[in-house]
């Protein structure tokens, strides 16, 4: 895996949830009531783009992984259904 150090472009709002940027390739998924949802992280493989759809864990004290998709759309609407 191949972290991008440069902040892709990327839209403000998808799906109904808000993309807000907290750091190079990362944004918190934010949902119209203002909680967080999770983070997409913009990972540059060989064959192209991927986004990993990401959830905290509060009894872990970690995030996990939730998948891997080749689009933004895709990935937003993982954690949108999974919360």
């Amino acid at each position: 895996m191949a972290l991008s150090t440069q902040t892709p472009a990327l839209p403000g709002a998808v799906a109904g949830m808000l993309l807000l940027s907290v750091g190079p390739a990362l944004w918190r998924v934010v949902d119209q009531a203002g909680r967080a949802v999770g983070h997409v992280q913009v990972d540059e493989e060989a064959g192209g783009r991927r986004y990993i759809a990401r959830r905290f864990r509060v009894t872990e004290r970690a995030f996990r992984d939730v998948g891997a998709f080749w689009t933004l759309q895709e990935a937003i609407e993982c954690l949108r259904l999974s919360r």
